[in-house]
């Protein structure tokens, strides 16, 4: 796998090969689509590499309940969609561990959430019952000692005397946004701000508010109204426990449970070569209690070391959050 994949090391392998056997038996819709497949438990044993595992379509997540063992769940959280759409949901066996697996990715990369004050401006996911998304903003906002910390679903006058606040007393301060609405808020400016010690972090793309842009053009728009340098992104969806993140220019580094794999988008089976517009496979080994092993609708390009950007959707898939935003 180290040959074609140099991102992925021996000892996750191992610890993948090993949970890959453990859902194929104790995952009764994973399972089903193994048989499906003619990978029968002979055959089950027999994979030695990672790159032999079937990755389950994560379309199964919206017709089927997807979990490894018998569990009441301790969360079932839901995928956003227009009216009419069928949604994913995600069973979740504890919702304590989602929430501290999502804490472990951000502080992999940024340090520890209660050293930020946190302004979610996430309006379609507040509007809604079972975002994952909001349950993990919630987890943060209550855990950080600034009092300007809270959701904002319309109050971008308080939001905004918050953020000066903060801003004038130097506290770290991580703005939290939908895409969409963070551009709303910034054509709102009658001047550029000149944020200091906050990073601005978008997710979820238009959800169908506005069309779908180029990143680029997006990103430069956000950074001269908000007069950073960068913006930082988060690639998480409903049926992933784990999230990644970019420090800018889009390109997503995964946490270390997590890998991202490209694949032929004309045949689901066959990999794809490292740096070639490719569909995305993910495994998260967090998903121990679901499928780690998920086909997504993504499309995009995954480098040598592991990291990768999302360029647009497989035609014929639903719009989602995690699209982000075409190129």
């Amino acid at each position: 796998m180290s040959e074609m994949f140099p991102f992925i090391s021996p000892t996750f392998e191992e610890v993948a090969l090993r949970l890959f056997r453990f859902q194929a038996q104790h995952n009764p819709v994973y399972g089903a689509w193994l048989q499906h497949l003619g990978v029968d438990l002979a055959r089950q044993e027999a994979v030695q590499s990672l790159r032999e595992i079937p990755f389950l379509p994560i379309e199964t997540f919206k017709t089927h309940t997807v979990k490894t063992g018998d569990f009441e769940p301790g969360a079932i959280y839901t995928s956003s969609g227009t009216t009419g759409q069928v949604t994913s949901k995600h069973h979740v066996a504890s919702r304590d561990a989602y929430l501290r697996n999502a804490q472990a990715c951000f502080e992999h990369f940024y340090g520890p959430v209660d050293q930020y004050a946190w302004l979610c401006l996430l309006p379609s996911y507040m509007e809604r019952e079972g975002s994952s998304l909001i349950a993990m903003a919630e987890h943060f906002v209550k855990q950080s000692p600034a009092e300007e910390s809270g959701f904002f679903l319309k109050g971008l006058d308080e939001l905004r005397y918050r953020l000066e606040t903060l801003e004038l007393n130097g506290v770290p301060t991580v703005i939290l946004g939908v895409t969409f609405a963070l551009l709303d808020w910034a054509e709102s400016l009658e001047k550029p701000l000149s944020l200091k010690s906050t990073l601005i972090m978008e997710t979820g793309g238009m959800k169908g508010r506005r069309l779908e842009p180029v990143r680029e053009a997006v990103h430069a728009q956000l950074q001269q109204a908000f007069g950073v340098d960068r913006i930082h992104s988060e690639y998480g969806m409903t049926e992933l426990m784990s999230q990644a993140y970019s420090f800018g220019e889009g390109r997503f580094i995964p946490p270390p449970q997590m890998r991202v794999l490209p694949r032929s988008p004309e045949n689901p089976l066959e990999w794809a070569a490292l740096e070639s517009h490719a569909a995305l496979n993910i495994v998260d080994l967090a998903n121990a209690d679901s499928c780690a092993f998920l086909a997504t609708a993504d499309l995009g390009k995954v480098f040598g070391n592991g990291s990768f950007e999302v360029l647009g959707r497989l035609e014929g898939s639903d719009l989602r959050g995690c699209s982000l935003m075409t190129v």
